[in-house]
């Protein structure tokens, strides 16, 4: 991309506007980034299926929900929105523009954030309203894990998008969605897994995600999961 002065807060600014505008035009973003995860919440919350060992499900499930929220905007939403913007050379006309390439890069960074942050609020909102507390008080470990997994995350997603063909990209991201919810002990806990299947389950990255937030916000827990 054209490499025009220094970097431009108000260039940075207007991209991020226009990533937040086109994922706000896009419903099946919006499902994916607030729809499932709260849906996922609610209904698992209300209807008694999840082997919790008697507590409230809701205390399980929030810390876990807020994991999927930051996968489902860092890694499919990202992956997906990149993977065809390479694809119809949007990114290609971005380089004729006065854009730098770092400034594109913070500016889907800060389009993922704002996103996440709108996450969090729905989903603790709800959460409290289903009868949720936090059991601790470790907001700051909550934040650093969403942002440490929000950087694991957008880094698959852009590893994705650059390399594979934008179809591709699309199924797998949609793929990885699907294991890590089911696997990442985001709404099965660990230990309700086969043995071999949940020593898998512990080295996915979702896994550590949903831990950290346990132990910030949730019922609390060991950090790191033994394997």
């Amino acid at each position: 991309m054209t490499a025009i002065g220094g970097p431009s807060p108000r260039r940075i600014a207007a991209q991020a506007r226009m990533e937040l505008r086109l994922l706000a035009r896009n419903g099946e973003s919006l499902l994916v980034t607030l729809g499932i995860p709260v849906g996922l919440l609610v209904f698992f919350s209300l209807v008694d299926v999840l082997p919790t060992d008697g507590g409230p499900a809701v205390d399980f499930l929030v810390p876990g929900i807020l994991a999927l929220s930051v996968m489902s905007t860092s890694l499919v939403s990202l992956a997906i929105a990149t993977g065809f913007e390479r694809f119809y050379l949007v990114l290609k006309r971005l380089g004729a523009s006065p854009l730098r390439r770092g400034e594109l890069v913070v500016a889907k960074a800060l389009s993922v954030l704002a996103v996440e942050a709108v996450q969090v609020a729905v989903v603790l909102a709800t959460g409290w309203a289903l009868g949720w507390r936090p059991a601790s008080s470790g907001w700051w470990l909550a934040a650093a894990a969403v942002l440490l997994g929000t950087a694991a995350f957008a880094g698959i997603a852009m590893a994705m998008a650059g390399s594979l063909r934008a179809i591709v990209t699309l199924a797998l991201a949609n793929g990885l969605f699907v294991v890590l919810l089911l696997l990442g002990d985001l709404v099965v806990p660990l230990e309700r897994l086969p043995g071999p299947l949940a020593t898998v389950a512990a080295l996915l990255p979702a896994a550590p995600l949903a831990a950290l937030l346990r132990a910030a916000v949730g019922a609390g827990g060991a950090v790191l999961q033994p394997l």
